[in-house]
């Protein structure tokens, strides 16, 4: 079973448990990297202990929560190996792992109250498709250096 590593910020805690049950109840494995309670955190922080686990190899996929997701998003995306996807809905996720091969999905809490597990759903499930997209991950790779 594929390993997940989840975190959020503050302002993203609520949405991260609720996905944390959807976990649990689909049988994921998943590892969460806080924050655990609604003091205020850096946003960075989380986003970059995610990351590292997920490119270290450790899980399959990661998700990490904020308010809006763009900082998390911005963040994730520094480290080499990371391709996180910012998505509202479950067609643009879908999009992001057949044709990007994502390997974290960032979310705004304030921004996705709802449908939050289609979208869950659709990161978790959905395939990379290869192909001409691996020739244009390819690319990507060769510009991270």
């Amino acid at each position: 079973m594929m390993r997940i590593a989840i975190g959020s910020d503050h302002r993203g805690l609520e949405l991260k448990q609720m996905i944390a049950k959807m976990l649990d109840d689909s049988g994921y494995e998943y590892k969460d990297f806080g924050s655990y309670n609604e003091e205020p955190v850096d946003y960075p922080d989380i986003a970059l202990e995610v990351a590292g686990a997920v490119v270290k190899g450790g899980f399959e996929r990661g998700i990490l929560i904020c308010s809006t997701g763009i900082g998390m998003n911005i963040t994730a995306n520094k480290v080499k190996g990371i391709r996180a996807a910012l998505c509202c809905d479950a067609f643009s996720t879908l999009r992001s792992r057949k044709h990007n091969d994502a390997n974290i999905l960032c979310l705004g809490a304030e921004v996705v109250k709802e449908g939050y597990c289609e979208i869950v759903s659709s990161f978790l499930e959905g395939e990379f498709e290869g192909g001409r997209h691996q020739r244009r991950l390819d690319k990507i790779k060769v510009m991270e250096g």
